[in-house]
């Protein structure tokens, strides 16, 4: 009994795989794309992604100090933010560094 419902599952299993693979193999076959066309899209997308990355970094973000580095910067009368001190502490404004 037991070897009969283990080969009905296995037989169950087999088919539903089957089925999924003859699937995704005439879906790629309805796009008409090659592996290279991919691999050109996939770079595309990837150098794209780049540039945008490079370009949000310039655009004021600060980025982040740990304690007991420098946070900022005196010039004259007024404080300049080197980096942002993590969560859960502040930028010392005497000592220039983060507590």
């Amino acid at each position: 009994m037991e070897r009969v419902r283990t080969a009905v599952y296995l037989s169950v299993c087999l088919s539903l795989l089957t089925s999924l693979c003859q699937g995704q193999r005439s879906a790629d076959a309805a796009l008409g794309l090659t592996t290279a066309e991919l691999a050109e899209a996939l770079q595309g997308l990837l150098d794209e992604g780049d540039t945008r990355l490079s370009m949000e970094k310039r655009a004021s973000v600060i980025p982040r100090c740990d304690v007991g580095e420098r946070c900022a910067m005196k010039h004259g009368p007024r404080i300049g933010r080197l980096c942002d001190c993590l969560r859960g502490t502040a930028c010392n404004t005497f000592f220039l560094r983060c507590y």
